[in-house]
């Protein structure tokens, strides 16, 4: 079982119709531009043949997939339509869903058994996971959305505000806070961010929490280094809860296309990422991000951010959001 099987709740017909609205919504841009492309690509022609490939190349590279990604995509689209002996448009979508949900669950790395929820032993709980990210990205509104979603599905949460170098992050955190009816820890503005995380933990535990999210800086207002400032508070949330954070959580925005892969690019290179949470989704063409990143840096892509609702915050489904995003 894994941290996500652990956590969430059982979901209504509903919800989950619900859900896959949301997805389809979300992505609408970006499944017009490929859609679009991939129309004009099979035009005419009942076989794919270099022009189809090209076609087929731009409107994944435009779409944000990132050039890597899409010459793996199209090899193994190649590879297929070889030996299927491909003749329609509904054949290459079919096939162009099933070789990106292969590449991606190829390259997703599986969760470790010995950071998975049920495997910590009681004496080491809570859940830790700490959210970093540049400033801007919504890591503050993907932790009070989490919140939300964990409490629904019946865990005690906590939250630490460790972002002490910006005002405006622990109270944004505060308002979350009151809002999902969960416990906030936070000191004052310029106070030591592994101080908190210290302060969070130790409450946390005293009060038998399940899980607590603990906010960070997108950058630092004095000459510290942002990842010394990370190193450290994962060594002081050790102290007291061995083996935390359990999870580190990088958050980007997807509505940047490319400049998500810089800032992945920087964060994986100084600290080890676990799991991404890739927000600001819906109403932007560049979509294909997600798959890309979750492609090049073999690091699992947990939630993605779709609208301002907390339930807008949804589990990454792979092949739900390969179908969504080709109009399947």
């Amino acid at each position: 079982m894994g941290f996500f099987d652990f956590f969430k709740r059982k979901k209504t017909e509903q919800e989950v119709r619900q859900e896959q609205e949301t997805l389809t919504q979300g992505l609408e841009k970006t499944k017009e531009s490929v859609l679009t492309k991939l129309s004009r690509a099979v035009a005419g022609r009942s076989t794919v043949d270099d022009d189809v490939l090209d076609e087929l190349e731009e409107a994944l590279i435009t779409s944000d997939v990132g050039v890597e990604t899409t010459l793996r995509i199209i090899e193994r689209v190649q590879e297929r339509v070889r030996r299927d002996k491909y003749l329609g448009t509904n054949e290459l979508n079919r096939i162009l869903v099933e070789e990106t949900c292969a590449l991606l669950a190829e390259n997703e790395i599986q969760e470790q058994k010995a950071n998975s929820p049920e495997s910590v032993a009681a004496s080491q709980y809570p859940y830790v996971i700490m959210v970093v990210g540049v400033n801007g990205v919504g890591k503050t509104t993907t932790i009070g959305k989490l919140a939300w979603q964990f409490k629904q599905a019946g865990k005690k949460v906590y939250l630490g505000a460790a972002d002490t170098f910006r005002a405006a992050a622990v109270e944004q955190l505060c308002i979350w806070g009151e809002r999902v009816g969960v416990t906030v820890i936070k000191q004052q503005q310029g106070s030591d961010p592994a101080s908190v995380a210290f302060d969070t933990l130790q409450s946390a535990v005293a009060n038998k929490a399940d899980v607590v999210l603990i906010d960070t800086a997108g950058r630092l207002h004095n000459k510290v280094n942002l990842m010394n400032e990370l190193t450290k508070i994962k060594n002081v949330m050790q102290k007291v809860v061995p083996g935390a954070p359990h999870d580190v959580m990088l958050v980007l925005d997807g509505s940047t296309g490319q400049n998500a892969f810089e800032q992945a690019r920087q964060f994986t290179r100084a600290t080890q990422v676990t799991s991404l949470a890739i927000t600001k989704l819906d109403g932007t063409a560049k979509g294909g991000v997600v798959i890309g990143i979750s492609d090049q840096f073999h690091i699992p892509v947990r939630y993605i951010g779709l609208g301002e609702k907390a339930e807008d915050l949804q589990a990454f489904d792979r092949e739900a959001f390969v179908r969504s995003l080709l109009g399947l």
